[in-house]
């Protein structure tokens, strides 16, 4: 794998080095609280630049007020360090309230999985994983912990598992959104909010796993947008951001998952319902014709490999 960023500006290259050490700062912090040994001696192995800042075509538009995102694979040791909410959260936390600051302008994201997670996904041929290995830029490595030579997957086995992740996926997206209306209908807006969410949730996951086989554990319906969005521009049309009633509505989906259940303070007008039930009815019909689409790539490359096999 590539270990230089010289391709980015200077200031992108301090941002990223002032990015890795907080990251190692905060999960020592983390680790350092726990009582049992074996969780005391965690540590980083990797971690590796990926997508537009590592490929080099990221966007800083202030007109249009879109910044691209530096998206970051944190490889650990332990399944247990994978856990965002237990290890990461304060690294979250620090790196979402220095974002637009003096010292790190650009948004951060990552994911973490274990060596033996990625290197799994790439002996199995998983697309999202040899693209970060292909395209990807180390910069934390520990000696001695080797991602292993991907392996390509065969277009019968992706057809195959794509096929099975949408139908896994959108149904229960269409089930929670019928909920939802239901709920409208009730006068039950919370509740509706809630199903909302999680109906938008699976039409993320289901999209990302038939077009790349992964997706974060994640409920953060921002970062599955931030993953969903570069893969069709048109997902980015399904959320406008023209009026603040536009900008309200989607942070309330977004807070639905944690504060429609949770907290008194959460509340939301039948207007406002009404306006997420329908996007979220044209996010499931994109994502259904986005996933319709990749599915006949994919069985007209699995139907050419057929027809070429001896």
């Amino acid at each position: 794998m590539r270990t230089s960023v010289d391709h980015l500006p200077a200031g992108k290259r301090r941002e990223l080095t002032f990015v890795v050490e907080v990251l190692v700062e905060e999960f020592k912090r983390e680790v350092s609280t726990r009582a049992s040994p074996h969780l005391k001696d965690g540590e980083i192995l990797k971690i590796v630049l990926f997508g537009s800042y590592a490929r080099g075509d990221w966007v800083e538009n202030p007109v249009g007020r879109y910044f691209s995102d530096y998206d970051l694979l944190i490889v650990v040791e332990k399944d247990k360090f994978t856990d965002v909410l237990e290890f990461w959260e304060g690294a979250e936390r620090r790196l979402s309230a220095l974002s637009g600051g003096r010292e790190l302008r650009t948004p951060v994201n990552f994911i973490v999985h274990t060596l033996e997670d990625v290197n799994a996904q790439l002996e199995r041929g998983r697309y999202f994983f040899v693209d970060i290995v292909r395209d990807g830029i180390t910069l934390l490595d520990a000696p001695e912990q080797p991602f292993v030579q991907p392996r390509e997957l065969s277009p019968a086995t992706a057809l195959a598992e794509a096929e099975r992740y949408l139908q896994e996926w959108l149904p229960g997206a269409e089930r929670f959104l019928t909920n939802a209306q239901d709920n409208i209908a009730r006068g039950w807006g919370n509740e509706a909010a809630f199903l909302l969410h999680q109906s938008s949730e699976r039409l993320y996951n289901g999209l990302l796993l038939v077009l790349m086989l992964y997706t974060p554990k994640s409920h953060n319906l921002i970062r599955l947008r931030q993953l969903a969005e570069p893969l069709d521009p048109r997902l980015a049309e399904v959320w406008p951001t023209t009026t603040k009633f536009e900008k309200r509505c989607f942070e309330l989906l977004r807070a639905a998952y944690v504060k429609a259940r949770y907290s008194r303070h959460y509340q939301i007008t039948r207007e406002e319902l009404d306006w997420i039930s329908g996007r979220v009815k044209a996010l499931r019909d994109l994502v259904q014709e986005i996933c319709e689409g990749r599915l006949a790539e994919l069985r007209a490359a699995s139907a050419a490999a057929s027809r070429e096999a001896p």
